[in-house]
């Protein structure tokens, strides 16, 4: 992949997950699993809910349900899920048992059984981010989709200093197996 690629696609990672300084603060009853199944020992999550406590939840095996909004149309090896707020999204990768995702599957609610990683992206890589953003508007003129893309790097950065840390999450799940639910 080249750094052209990389960049946008994590940019378009930030911009889903870019809503979890919004989550932290919704303290509801959906903070709590809906099941746990005991013949597994894996608590089951609505994605909403998975997202309020990512940080505490990675590298633990959990199932977690919400739509697809979106998945890979070349390898079907990832797609993306949102849950009923729609506020938030999670990239679920094609691990253990799962071969693809199929396109058919936009808008179908799934529970996929996984384990959530996360990557963090440093201050030194969101200011490298943003250099290549500015140059590329310099290149070609994309002012519009550069002004959204340094929205969401200003983001990242308000969420580093509201939170006290020295880098921005990005939440996802190497899902092991799915299914549809309804």
């Amino acid at each position: 992949m080249n750094k052209r690629n990389l960049l946008l696609f994590t940019v378009f990672a930030i911009a889903t997950f870019s809503c979890n300084d919004s989550k932290k603060s919704d303290k509801n009853s959906e903070s709590e699993p809906v099941v746990t199944s005991a013949a597994e020992n894996l608590s089951v999550y609505p994605l909403d809910s998975l997202l309020n406590m990512a940080e505490t939840q990675v590298d633990k095996n959990v199932t977690v349900v919400g739509y697809v909004t979106h998945t890979c149309k070349h390898s079907g090896k990832r797609c993306f899920m949102v849950g009923e707020s729609q506020k938030g999204s999670m990239r679920i990768e094609a691990k253990g048992e799962i071969g693809g995702f199929n396109r058919e599957l936009v808008g179908s609610k799934i529970e996929v059984t996984g384990t959530v990683k996360e990557h963090r992206l440093t201050k030194e890589y969101i200011s490298q981010m943003e250099k290549d953003v500015e140059m590329k508007k310099e290149e070609d003129g994309t002012a519009e989709s550069c002004a959204a893309e340094l929205s969401n790097i200003n983001a990242m950065r308000q969420w580093m200093k509201d939170n006290g840390k020295e880098y921005y999450s990005i939440f996802y799940m190497d899902g092991q197996n799915f299914a549809v639910v309804e």
